[in-house]
């Protein structure tokens, strides 16, 4: 079960000073803002411990929409290619897409399936529908399990075992041609499935 966010930020920052990491990598609420479609003043509330004003999920599907619109299309020419594009991708009428990446029309459920894909979001309509809080705490929940459990680098930890310090491999000098059979071997162990086994 996640954390409430107070939670989450809480444990985020203490493990950021015990290891010694930059805040604003984490916590960086410009960042934040950009990453959740929130405004900025929402995520410097939500970060202090505060609480957003109240919304609906209409008003957040709406000002989300036209939040991630306005990211990907700055002027009326790139918008009106934006509108174009949503148009024919979600099968609907320019002025019907218009008036949704404008924030004025909340489309509906198949629609909104369509944005998701569209704008490559974390989350899918629930991206959209979340509360303020929900949605910062998803992507800060996230950083956080990374940094209590970070993923393992297979490929550094092979070469750690046959002894090959660097990992750049364009570094010839680096290795020895032994020393590059013996990584490409152990990788070929460890990540290929054995020949005749299972195959049917």
């Amino acid at each position: 079960m996640k954390r409430p966010l107070p939670e989450t930020v809480q444990r985020l920052r203490a493990l950021i000073a015990e290891k010694d990491l930059e805040p604003s990598e984490y916590l960086g609420p410009k960042e934040l803002a950009d990453k959740t479609a929130l405004p900025l003043a929402t995520v410097e509330t939500l970060l202090s411990g505060g609480t957003p004003p109240a919304d609906t999920v209409n008003d957040r599907v709406c000002a989300r929409i036209k939040t991630l619109a306005d990211k990907h299309a700055s002027t009326p020419r790139e918008k009106s290619d934006l509108v174009a594009e949503i148009a024919a991708r979600l099968g609907i009428s320019q002025a019907w897409a218009r008036k949704v990446v404008d924030g004025e029309k909340m489309p509906n459920v198949d629609a909104l399936h369509g944005l998701s894909n569209f704008f490559g979001v974390d989350g899918e309509e629930r991206f959209f529908t979340a509360s303020a809080e929900d949605a910062l705490n998803r992507v800060l929940s996230t950083r956080l399990e990374e940094l209590e459990d970070p993923p393992t680098d297979h490929f550094a930890a092979i070469m750690e075992h046959y002894g090959v310090k660097s990992t750049d491999l364009r570094s010839h000098a680096s290795l020895t041609p032994e020393q590059f059979r013996m990584v490409v071997d152990g990788i070929m162990r460890n990540f290929m499935p054995p020949r005749g086994g299972d195959e049917r």
